[in-house]
């Protein structure tokens, strides 16, 4: 299984989950205002090591659109984890005071 590195700990994910809801699921502070739908962008992260797989059209489109041209930034909603990463969260519910929204459906 692969393993997700972030603030400071570290979590197993089922190969295939969505990076959004294992960082949810293992209490790791991100928005995701959206649902997962590739809308928002407030599930942004930077991927500080390790390969988050293709980016796909819709992911491409709202990233460029919203001025995020890095090759680092992602959308946590949009990766299906396949091997290790080390990550950064950019929007955090606690620190913009909004609700980290609705969950992301798998």
């Amino acid at each position: 299984m692969p393993t997700i590195h972030v603030e400071g700990k570290s979590f197993q994910v089922e190969e295939g989950k969505k990076l959004v809801l294992a960082l949810e699921d293992n209490q790791v502070d991100i928005l995701h205002r959206c649902g997962g739908n590739a809308r928002c962008t407030t599930c942004r992260i930077e991927v500080i090591e390790g390969n988050p797989g293709p980016i796909q059209d819709a992911e491409a489109a709202i990233l460029d659109a919203k001025g995020y041209r890095e090759e680092n930034i992602r959308l946590s909603c949009q990766i299906r984890v396949q091997s290790d990463l080390t990550i950064k969260p950019i929007m955090t519910a606690s620190e913009s005071g909004m609700e980290a929204g609705k969950r992301p459906q798998d």
